[in-house]
């Protein structure tokens, strides 16, 4: 089952998805002191590829930095993506097939919003 909503997930919102979170993170590497915003951007855009079977933990070694790092973030672009998957998940809501889609866009707005300090596992 989770295959098949993966490759739903892939065509009707993944790819979008993961192309706006490679387009944060490659603004995001032009810079030096964003580099660590460019790899969180990266990690999630390979969530967003396939997120069922995937879960999000807190990393316990983050700390303050990540604190002032995700208020960075979610000014420059987390805001901006958050909302997309909010968009995106009313949208794919509409239809019944689409519920689990729009559940999947909701489960990511915590970590489009503060990406820093969290760990993407197979659950």
């Amino acid at each position: 089952m989770r295959l098949i909503l993966n490759v739903i997930w892939l065509v009707l919102a993944g790819f979008w998805m993961a192309l706006g979170y490679l387009l944060a993170g490659v603004i995001c590497c032009i810079l030096i002191v964003t580099i660590p915003f460019g790899i969180a951007s990266f990690r999630i855009a390979n969530y967003a590829l396939w997120p069922f079977g995937r879960t999000v933990i807190d990393r316990r070694e983050a700390g303050v930095g990540s604190f002032v790092g995700n208020v960075i973030w979610f000014l420059v672009a987390g805001l901006w993506l958050s909302i997309g998957h909010l968009v995106t998940g009313v949208l794919q809501c509409v239809t019944i097939i689409g519920i689990p889609l729009g559940l999947a866009n909701f489960k990511m707005i915590p970590i489009s919003l503060m990406p820093l300090g969290k760990e993407i596992v197979d659950a």
